[in-house]
């Protein structure tokens, strides 16, 4: 997902962004000749992701900038750790400085925050996957770190899968009427290779969702919404393994682990990306003398 042509061209438009006529500070104040060295160092705990992409932000603006990245991505870190060392000349450190953080910045704060999640749920069946609540242009690398702090992705696009939430039903419902006939109709049609998931924010709803198929196939997931946790059980009990079984709503630290706890299979969580906070990491720059 994350590949090196995503990664180059969503950066190159983050310098484009940040400095479109170069950047004047240091072209006034920093001599050209100068050299410099630069630690990437974490200023508090966390889940490292996103080095790539940081390394990334360097090597665009000037290919002479060395980048060694001394943690993994998924690796957890101290304060103090130095993540990664920076060499080159200085204008093109200072010029790549403040993009190569904010995306290191960002995707660490992810990874750390779905890693709590995840902990929430050890010694469950569940798994901790991410929305798509990310941030536009940003979605490849939001759910790096979502993998990266050990959660897992749901369908991309909307190209992927067939989802079928709340609007869709409610239209489905004036047109049709019946919903088992309107999915039973789609399952019909759908490519074999196609995974179809239908969102129910009432129990009454499972059992017309089961209904629906046709041949051999029917739906594969389904999504129980804003569930209160004796209704995620009884939901999961009414499913009985027909159905992949999908938690969703009112997900929190203080919540997750007793929503795990109802038998679901997966916990989407939308908080991962779209109300993770940006780590503190900090770039220490100094001037080398060769």
């Amino acid at each position: 997902m994350l590949s090196r042509a995503t990664i180059d061209r969503v950066v190159r438009a983050a310098l484009d962004e940040d400095a479109p006529w170069g950047d004047l500070t240091s072209e006034y104040l920093i001599p050209a000749s100068a050299l410099a060295t630069a630690d990437l160092v974490a200023r508090e705990p966390g889940v490292f992701a996103g080095g790539e992409v940081f390394a990334a932000a360097f090597r665009l603006t000037d290919p002479r900038v060395d980048v060694r990245l001394d943690v993994e991505d998924g690796e957890f870190f101290i304060p103090g750790a130095v993540l990664a060392v920076v060499e080159g000349p200085a204008r093109s450190v200072l010029a790549a400085e403040r993009v190569g953080l904010n995306f290191a910045q960002r995707m660490s704060g992810v990874a750390t925050l779905t890693t709590e999640y995840v902990a929430a749920v050890s010694g469950t069946t569940a798994r901790i996957a991410d929305t798509r609540k990310t941030t536009p242009g940003l979605r490849a690398f939001e759910r790096h770190a979502v993998r990266m702090g050990g959660g897992h992705n749901h369908r991309y696009s909307l190209s992927d899968a067939v989802m079928a939430k709340d609007n869709h039903l409610a239209i489905l419902a004036q047109k049709h009427g019946n919903l088992t006939e309107s999915l039973s109709e789609a399952l019909s049609r759908l490519p074999h290779t196609a995974h179809v998931e239908v969102e129910v924010d009432r129990l009454d709803q499972i059992a017309p969702v089961l209904a629906a198929r046709s041949g051999g196939r029917r739906v594969d997931t389904i999504m129980l919404d804003n569930f209160s946790l004796d209704d995620l059980r009884r939901g999961v009990e009414m499913i009985a393994g027909r159905a992949v079984v999908e938690a969703s709503g009112g997900v929190d630290l203080e919540t997750v682990g007793d929503i795990a706890e109802t038998g679901v299979d997966v916990i989407s969580v939308g908080a991962l990306t779209h109300s993770a906070r940006a780590l503190d990491l900090g770039l220490d720059v100094r001037l080398r003398v060769d």
